[in-house]
Parts: C-alpha cells; structure tokens; sequence
C-alpha cells in the first residue's frame, strides 16, 4: 500500500470519488413524448428540436412515443408525421433553449396538436 503524508493513496481516491458523486454531475435533458389520441395509426413521425431529432416509424392508435434529449441551441419544435390517408401533417411547438430540462408532450389527435411543455427553470 502506497502513503503519501501519512494517508493511503486508496483511500484519499475513495474519499475523492465520494466527494464527486455527492456534488453529482448533472445534464439538462427533456422527457419527450408524442400520443396519439386518434382512431388511426399515424407513421413516419418526425419531432424536429433545436440542433438534432428523433422519431419513429408509427404510433398506433392510444399509444405514444418516448424520447429523451439534450437542447443544444435554441428554436422551436417541429412535428411531422403521415395520417392513415397517407396526408402528412406539419406542426410547429413550443421555443426550447440550451439547458432547459423538463417534460414536452405532443398529443395528437383530430386537428393540431396539444403541446404541453413542463421545465424546471428558463
């Protein structure tokens, strides 16, 4: 076992990685979601935010979407996807900016969607 000034090397890093993981480190993220409240399955979903995107290939009918995501930047959310007549459908959001952190759903339905955005601080 190594010593410097009278302390083992093993546990001044294990007294180290303590204090690290108690101060924590911390990443801002948003707990995406998209329903789909419709009778139809909707297909090629797109939610565009700022700097990046995700999707899926469809959502059936009363199910939904999860994503989680970094905001790198700032702008709107965007949010395309086809109906059962194969009709897409193109919808702008809520403005994120760099380090918000919360929830932000979308549910879909007959006509726009409702947007509900949740953040913890702006």
């Amino acid at each position: 076992m190594r010593w410097v000034a009278g302390r083992s090397v093993a546990g001044v890093l294990a007294v180290l990685a303590a204090v690290v993981m108690i101060s924590g480190c911390h990443s801002a993220y948003v707990n995406a979601t998209i329903r789909n409240h419709g009778s139809t399955p909707i297909s090629v979903v797109q939610m565009d935010y700022p700097s990046a995107s995700f999707g899926t290939q469809s959502i059936a009918p009363g199910q939904e979407f999860k994503y989680r995501f970094k905001v790198l930047g700032s702008g709107t959310v965007k949010l395309t996807y086809t109906d059962a007549a194969q009709v897409e459908h193109k919808f702008t959001g809520p403005s994120l900016k760099e380090g918000d952190e919360g929830s932000l759903s979308a549910v879909v339905g007959a006509g726009d969607p409702v947007w509900n955005l949740s953040l913890q601080s702006r």
